[in-house]
């Protein structure tokens, strides 16, 4: 798949880069910020989601590598490039480690063709994730990944994205059935805070994308059957083992966390 800057439509709003807008990227065009700015002015707080997930997604990174000899990552719905990316943090202290990102957002796969020519350990695989088989497939990911030994799929602020009827559970169980034992996931997800804020960001996004689902924690955990989800559990992403990192993600968890700071989880499993 050929994919340069004029398959961008910059007319239409893109989930990918209204993310890279409210943490203050630069990979967005007026009217991704006119939805980034539906949250930043009516919604004051809420590009705290974005932070506290991104940090959760860089602790797991780090405590995977560095615990475990997993050295396959999978990221999923990847979205545009930023400070310490899946592969970034990975090879900093395993410089074996392998990632492939997914995604089907046009400037995100331009950003990845630039990530090839500079890292022979990544690979982009433009499919959606509601297509795990053709990920899985995919001549790129097989040129990267051993499905015979552990990998650790992330699923980074996605699977909220993937409404009821398109069966998120049954894409996680997908690859749950299809990577060996001692394989990790990695889930951060919109958590439903049954409060004010909750329902008008789902508002937000179901008008715009037609698509972006809270669900609770127990919702969140039962994508995750058939795994063990290790300590602390499904738990707001600020608290999910806080202090282990440092950098601009680092988060010592020792303070009161805002309303939009509960709105997502995070979480980490094995399969036995």
């Amino acid at each position: 798949m050929t994919v340069d800057g004029s398959s961008i439509d910059s007319s239409r709003p893109s989930i990918a880069r209204v993310y890279d807008y409210l943490p203050g990227g630069k990979d967005n065009y007026a009217v991704d910020r006119q939805i980034g700015d539906v949250f930043k002015r009516d919604l004051p707080g809420s590009v705290a989601i974005a932070f506290a997930n991104r940090a959760a997604l860089t602790r797991a990174v780090e405590e995977i590598v560095t615990t475990t000899g997993v050295r396959q990552f999978i990221d999923l719905g990847s979205g545009l490039p930023t400070a310490d990316n899946v592969h970034q943090v990975a090879q900093r202290r395993a410089p074996q480690s392998r990632v492939v990102y997914v995604d089907t957002d046009p400037q995100v796969l331009v950003h990845g063709r630039a990530l090839l020519e500079e890292n022979e350990r990544t690979r982009v695989v433009p499919v959606d994730v509601r297509d795990p088989e053709a990920i899985r497939t995919h001549p790129d990911t097989l040129e990267l990944i051993d499905f015979d030994r552990p990998v650790a799929v992330m699923f980074s602020a996605i699977l909220h994205h993937v409404n009821d009827e398109e069966d998120p559970a049954g894409i996680v169980r997908y690859w749950r059935d299809r990577v060996p034992s001692g394989s990790y996931f990695f889930v951060s997800h919109f958590r439903s805070g049954n409060n004010p804020e909750t329902a008008e960001a789902e508002k937000v996004l179901q008008q715009t994308f037609g698509r972006g689902r809270w669900r609770t924690d127990e919702e969140i955990a039962s994508l995750l059957d058939g795994l063990e989800i290790l300590e602390p559990g499904i738990v707001p992403a600020p608290l999910w083992r806080p202090g282990t990192v440092e950098g601009p993600w680092s988060d010592s968890g020792e303070r009161e966390l805002t309303a939009w700071e509960r709105l997502i989880a995070a979480g980490l499993a094995r399969k036995a």
